[in-house]
């Protein structure tokens, strides 16, 4: 039987298939997620929009899942192959609650489920998903009980309504020639560039030369695995971008609502330069509009998008990692946009979700404006001035003993107040006030004993120092794991 507690995640379910996550467990939380959702809407007639990936696995758990809503009552509405995003568009154009089948950018033998409230407001462990979990449980054991009268299942195809909402968002016309290399990866990316940065939807051709790397639909990965923030990922695109003398390349996640961007030497481009990029176009709409703007970035982004959301007449808000704390601060703020450091970037057009595609549009039109003259490289540049390490992981036996052990090596600069504790996520030391300017977060992964650490400075010497004293803190005890930029 599906334990749950071990592939239910704190703002989504994850697992291998079937050892972990397989049908029973599938439509076990499709019942629970109607009833969790019916409840919170008793005066309306549940109906939940269901997406899914390329994974061999997908379409048999997403049809299990419907299932457990129509036992319940619930109507379904089948969207076959979609984006993450594209099951957001239709959670929040329909107002209804949503269902995406994926595990995003895990290896091909994984899978699991994005779940969205109406409107695509999220569903985390602390906005429902525990709720869901324990009645799953109980279903699992006791079986799902039968409604009084079973709901309907229909199928729809929002493919071309996602693709003429993102195009309204950012125009297009008018743009110089870009050519733009898109590594989808086998993934689903294939069916949303053609259609947004394309004419695959029936829209008017944008003028983009488009080179689509991998566009066969396959759950196998045949190429490599749907994660662009492992560097060795990248390659293919990166080697593509400079035979192709491009502009820019594009590569998506598995399940495409994650972005990262190459320049056109075939470097990655920091997503906290993007984040920058498409606030300042975001807070420039704003500005036109008579309103001042917020913009939600996580406390791993650099210390540039502060400075330059503020420098643009903008509020910037800082949350914990996460896109449930994305989401909520989103929300709560009506902010007009929100970047990760992870390649998220959520806007307020989007009801306050996640959309890679609409980012890379906001990229796309901010390099191709005619009289903007500079290379993505040099554009980019401009919003990087500090140095940073990347996402370092390290394999630690007792994540609180190590993080209270590099406390204790800073303990006498806090004491004088020259460095500054910060706890919102983790661990933040930061010497920011003054030179040599820097700062550190030490975050424990929430399902491995991992320690994961970002380093930012003021300049390449610096950060190095850092980054190497505070590794030779955390690594005393044993061996490295790996280490992964993000």
């Amino acid at each position: 039987m599906c334990d749950l507690t071990q592939i239910i995640k704190a703002n989504d379910i994850r697992g291998l298939v079937p050892e972990e996550f397989d049908v029973e467990g599938a439509r076990a939380l499709g019942a629970a997620f109607a009833d969790v959702i019916a409840a919170g809407r008793p005066d309306t007639q549940l109906t939940v929009a269901i997406g899914w990936d390329m994974r061999d696995s997908s379409p048999e758990l997403a049809t299990a899942f419907a299932e457990g809503v129509t036992w319940r009552g619930g109507d379904v509405v089948n969207l076959g192959l979609c984006s993450t995003d594209g099951l957001y568009y239709a959670s929040g154009a329909w107002d209804m609650p949503g269902a995406m089948f994926t595990a995003s950018h895990n290896p091909a033998q994984y899978n699991g489920i994005k779940l969205c409230g109406p409107g695509a407001r999220p569903v985390g462990r602390d906005s429902g998903l525990a709720d869901v979990r324990h009645l799953a449980e109980q279903y699992l054991t006791e079986g799902v009980p039968a409604a009084t009268q079973t709901g309907t299942t229909s199928s729809s195809d929002v493919l071309t309504d996602y693709a003429t909402h993102l195009r309204s968002l950012v125009d297009l016309s008018g743009i110089r020639p870009l050519k733009v290399v898109v590594d989808a990866g086998n993934a689903m990316a294939a069916l949303t560039a053609p259609a947004v940065l394309g004419t695959e939807a029936g829209l008017a051709d944008p003028g983009l030369d488009i080179v689509l790397m991998y566009p066969e639909l396959d759950g196998s990965f045949p190429h490599h695995e749907p994660n662009p923030l492992v560097p060795e990922n990248l390659l293919d695109l990166q080697a593509a971008v400079v035979a192709e003398q491009a502009d820019v390349g594009l590569a998506f996640d598995g399940d495409a609502d994650r972005c990262v961007v190459v320049d056109e030497r075939g470097a990655a481009v920091s997503p906290s330069a993007i984040t920058v990029i498409v606030a300042l176009r975001e807070l420039a709409a704003e500005k036109a509009a008579g309103r001042t703007g917020t913009v939600i970035h996580n406390l791993i982004t650099s210390r540039a998008v502060p400075e330059y959301v503020e420098a643009g007449g903008g509020t910037a808000v800082r949350t914990p990692v996460g896109h449930s704390f994305m989401k909520a601060q989103m929300a709560a703020h009506d902010a007009v946009f929100g970047g990760e450091h992870s390649g998220h970037y959520y806007f307020r057009d989007f009801w306050f979700a996640d959309t890679g595609m609409l980012a890379a549009l906001h990229v796309l039109r901010a390099l191709g404006e005619p009289e903007q003259t500079m290379t993505l490289s040099e554009l980019a540049e401009v919003h990087t001035p500090y140095s940073t390490s990347g996402e370092i992981n390290s394999r630690v036996s007792d994540v609180p003993e190590v993080l209270d052990r590099v406390r204790a090596a800073f303990a006498e600069d806090v004491a004088a107040g020259t460095v500054v504790v910060d706890d919102l996520d983790g661990l933040l030391l930061s010497h920011w006030s003054e030179p040599p300017r820097w700062w550190f977060n030490l975050r424990g992964s929430n399902t491995e004993p991992l320690l994961r650490l970002n380093v930012e400075a003021e300049d390449e010497d610096i950060m190095v120092k850092i980054r190497d004293g505070v590794l030779g803190i955390v690594r005393a005890e044993g061996r490295p794991d790996h280490q992964e930029e993000q």
